[in-house]
């Protein structure tokens, strides 16, 4: 049997504890290995500053250094922002208008016009405002070192998908409800290196059923690097280098949002909207794998927005609107446990310093011990809620509410 070995976007190695340069963090599913974090904070306890954000973007916080790199909207989505705060006083340090668009996109209601998160390296950060541009800027000056505008579409709810970087690409999925493709672009210059057009036959869907919010990432199979992206009715793994397609598992959904995970072999993967259902596909077909490599599916409570976290063997779901969360064998699918934690979810779990973290849309952060049994160990509250996901930057996270930047860190550290 051919071993299956998971390679992180960074490798853990290169990537220091105070860093969380992507969505979902260095291994880009929500683990660190920073210790000493709090398990208590409120508004009055173990914060250690606190910024206001101007406007309102959902976009995660991404640390690199003393850097802290965010996106956000001002002008009712006409003015896109990108923010860099001080990681160690909170101040802001660059706030630059990246594109004004007159009049902006339409979106949904429950979106904001910067939600996709940045990626840092080194002297840069990479931001993505969906159809209406992504960019990269040196982050000791914040002068532009490119910009991109023709990678357009019709999101009808806004943009979504987080943007990565891997091998000098920079690498979005483009899920409309007119195009449907995946791009890399040339991190140095912004061009376009390849451009894959989605093989799934959407044409005969409605244009509301074609769309996705997905973002990618890269995992190695027997030796082999798949870019793992997931679209409307269908999942799918490519060449990272060329775009060329490795293999598709149909799904019955679309509007897919949760990064995906992989462990044990399996890769886990939201079908989206219209039959939310959570599976897990062996990662190691070609082609056409709907029949022969789908291991398992739970079609209860499946996460709509929120990704998942995996703790050992044991793998964790959140239904958004129900605040639901269920505890699931990743093996086999079994249901170990399920308990409701209250509220509605965008924000994806954190697992540090062995406890898991929960930060629902009204500022509740519920705190458990991974297990065969739940145990709650903390509820927090802050003033406003969670759309996007904290960064951990050593003792320390960074969170985002829907109005402020939060240092939350015990009080003495």
């Amino acid at each position: 049997m051919k071993t299956l070995l998971l390679i992180p976007f960074l490798a853990a190695a290169a990537v220091a504890s105070d860093d969380w340069p992507q969505f979902r963090g260095p291994t880009a599913d929500g683990h660190s290995d920073s210790t000493g974090l709090p398990l208590t904070w409120s508004e009055t306890e173990n914060v250690r500053w606190k910024t206001a954000i101007p406007g309102e973007g959902w976009s995660s916080p991404v640390v690199l250094g003393r850097q802290v790199w965010m996106t956000t909207a001002l002008e009712e989505g006409r003015s896109l922002h990108a923010v860099c705060a001080d990681r160690e006083t909170g101040k802001v340090l660059h706030d630059v208008e990246v594109f004004h668009t007159d009049p902006p996109p339409p979106k949904n209601p429950t979106n904001s016009y910067a939600s996709p998160t940045p990626v840092l390296e080194p002297g840069r950060v990479y931001v993505c405002f969906g159809t209406s541009g992504s960019a990269c800027f040196d982050t000791a000056t914040a002068k532009v070192i490119w910009k991109n505008t023709e990678l357009t579409l019709d999101h009808k709810e806004g943009a979504g998908s987080s943007p990565m970087i891997h091998g000098g690409l920079f690498i979005l999925h483009c899920d409309g409800r007119d195009v449907q493709y995946v791009v890399a672009l040339d991190k140095n210059t912004g061009r376009i290196v390849w451009k894959t057009k989605r093989s799934a036959p959407l044409e005969a869907r409605k244009p509301d059923f074609r769309k996705a919010y997905c973002t990618p990432r890269v995992i190695t199979v027997a030796g082999r690097e798949q870019l793992i992206c997931v679209g409307a009715h269908r999942a799918y793994a490519y060449e990272p280098k060329t775009g060329k397609e490795i293999w598709f598992c149909d799904l019955p959904g679309f509007s897919n949002v949760p990064r995906p995970l992989f462990g044990h072999g399996l890769l886990f993967v939201g079908t989206g909207f219209m039959k939310p259902e959570l599976w897990a596909i062996r990662a190691n077909g070609k082609g056409d794998v709907t029949q022969t490599h789908v291991a398992w599916k739970e079609p209860k409570m499946a996460a709509l927005k929120s990704s998942l976290a995996l703790v050992g063997d044991a793998l964790y779901m959140l239904h958004d609107g129900s605040g639901t969360l269920t505890c699931l064998n990743a093996k086999t699918g079994a249901q170990i446990w399920q308990e409701k934690l209250g509220g509605s979810f965008s924000a994806s779990p954190l697992y540090v310093d062995g406890r898991l973290y929960f930060f629902n849309e009204k500022g509740q952060a519920t705190v458990i011990k991974p297990g065969r049994k739940f145990e709650q160990l903390a509820s927090n509250q802050l003033d406003t809620g969670f759309m996007a996901t904290p960064a951990v930057t050593g003792r320390a996270f960074i969170a985002r509410t829907k109005t402020h930047l939060y240092r939350i860190e015990k009080a003495g550290k």
